[in-house]
């Protein structure tokens, strides 16, 4: 099963396009960061690097209550991988 990486925190493991090929939003909720697909955006008009800093503000805390980081789960070196947007 192919995974997706999160645009907002890097985490490597959604299980679908945040964005379609047409625009829109997958819904998934990313567990690293919270950003909703389609509704963080399109709905609250939260943009990617603005959610991204409140993120990094927080001090990128693991957003899921419904499941933990894994082991050794590390949200600075995955932050390091996302292709930021300017």
């Amino acid at each position: 099963m192919k995974k997706y990486p999160c645009p907002v925190c890097g985490w490597p493991e959604l299980k679908e396009m945040p964005r379609s090929r047409e625009g829109g939003g997958s819904y998934e909720i990313c567990p690293s960061c919270g950003f909703e697909f389609g509704v963080t955006d399109d709905d609250a008009g939260h943009s990617i690097g603005s959610w991204r800093a409140a993120w990094v503000a927080r001090g990128m805390p693991w957003s899921s209550v419904g499941r933990k980081p894994p082991r050794g789960w590390d949200a600075a070196g995955q932050l390091r991988r996302v292709k930021r947007e300017s």
